[in-house]
């Protein structure tokens, strides 16, 4: 695939994907048809990558801003340790801005192919070089069999208490090798 040829785009409440298969029908189903409706209702923005060529769907994500929060931990003390990795100077707060990736998937068609860490790589740029909102780390639920991927792009598991659940919640620091 030539990656000359992608054009990312926003995706708008009157936006329709037609067609798109990652092999997961929870993910197919939000840009087919929850999409739009997110938008509308500004819970997240999907945005898609698309092949100028063909004009088919390679690959999608859709954001939302989160929060790293006191709760996320099961205690005060593990909250504390977080908070000092990053902050060991700075005021305590309760929470930490975060933007989440709600869904990131892509076409089964273009599997292997790099377009996921290109996605992933787009986000952590665009939020790196255009902080407009102060955000620092970047959150994802990821479903187990797309830990091994978020872990390569240097994702870490917010605590051990969701190890073994069917989604683990990871975060990516905006300031690491930046």
């Amino acid at each position: 695939m030539n990656k000359e040829h992608l054009q990312l785009r926003r995706l708008g409440e009157n936006d329709i994907v037609a067609q798109f298969d990652c092999g997961d029908a929870d993910l197919n189903d939000f840009i087919l048809t929850d999409a739009p409706l997110y938008y509308r209702v500004r819970l997240a923005s999907s945005y898609v990558l698309e092949d100028n060529l063909n004009g088919s769907i390679v690959g999608y994500f859709s954001l939302a801003h989160d929060r790293i929060s006191l709760t996320d931990f099961p205690s005060n003390s593990a909250y504390n340790r977080f908070r000092k990795q990053f902050f060991a100077q700075g005021k305590m707060f309760k929470s930490y801005p975060a933007l989440k990736i709600c869904r990131l998937a892509t076409n089964k068609n273009y599997r292997g192919e790099g377009i996921g860490t290109m996605i992933v790589n787009m986000i952590i740029a665009s939020y790196r070089n255009d902080n407009i909102a102060g955000c620092r780390f970047i959150t994802v639920d990821a479903y187990n069999d797309a830990l091994p991927f978020y872990y390569k792009q240097g994702f870490i598991p917010l605590s051990k208490e969701d190890k073994g659940s069917p989604t683990r919640l990871l975060y990516f620091d905006l300031e690491c090798m930046k």
